[in-house]
């Protein structure tokens, strides 16, 4: 004999709710993929400044946003089929999901409270290698076009570095004026402000979009956890009443 169970009137409308919230986890998962690829790649293009930990925090939203649509399968047809195991499972993973995205999000702003320590102690330590090592040198001529910058502080960082009055290319407009040669300090298109503050504000921004991202989804993600413990109580009453 097969018995059909009937879910109440409000377990229904948590049923319905929940395949709604498990397109949204999609696009949380999407939004998550989105943000953590570009953030890796702009800390990438600039790791001689950071370190690994710079770059672990975007790896970790890029690795949830994955993960996020294998657990929506879990959630979609628990919902559909009225599976108590599913649903238990997409639960179980869910909170896994939860907690690794707190995780993400308190690291991103971690990172933002030691970014200046960070960036300073590496910002002098490459200026060193700027003549010997084409990547430090690639970095460096980037920051300093990007923000249009020159040195950490200013340019006689670069003086006392190089030991000479010439400065990187890259400390001036890429044309100069007419009749000039090297780039100094006397070039009329010559970058007076230095790099470390425009570049600080830079990276701490968008590691206050991970933080931010990271947090604002956890808390989506704890109303699915409550809507999916929900439905599956429902769903073992209906079982244990047939």
């Amino acid at each position: 004999m097969v018995n059909t169970m009937k879910l109440s009137i409000g377990s229904r409308c948590v049923k319905y709710l929940m395949f709604i919230f498990n397109l949204l986890f999609v696009i949380t998962g999407i939004i998550l993929l989105s943000i953590g690829v570009a953030i890796h790649g702009v800390y990438h293009s600039y790791q001689h400044f950071l370190d690994n930990k710079f770059l672990s925090v975007p790896s970790l939203l890029i690795a949830i946003g994955a993960i996020i649509f294998f657990i929506a399968f879990f959630g979609c047809c628990g919902a559909v089929r009225e599976n108590y195991c599913m649903i238990v499972t997409f639960t179980s993973l869910l909170v896994v999901v939860f907690i690794m995205e707190l995780s993400g999000g308190i690291s991103g702003y971690v990172l933002r409270a030691r970014a200046s320590s960070i960036i300073q102690e590496n910002m002098i330590d490459t200026m060193k290698s700027y003549q010997n090592n084409s990547e430090i040198k690639y970095v460096w001529d980037k920051v300093q076009i990007d923000f249009h910058c020159c040195g950490m502080n200013n340019a006689t960082d670069w003086t006392n570095s190089l030991n000479s009055e010439v400065l990187p290319p890259t400390c001036c407009n890429n044309q100069l004026g007419a009749g000039e040669g090297n780039c100094t300090r006397n070039s009329s298109t010559f970058h007076n402000e230095g790099c470390y503050h425009e570049f600080l504000s830079f990276i701490k921004s968008h590691a206050v979009q991970l933080g931010a991202v990271g947090l604002g989804i956890a808390f989506v993600q704890a109303l699915g956890v409550w809507f999916s413990v929900y439905l599956a109580r429902s769903i073992r009453n209906s079982y244990e009443s047939v």
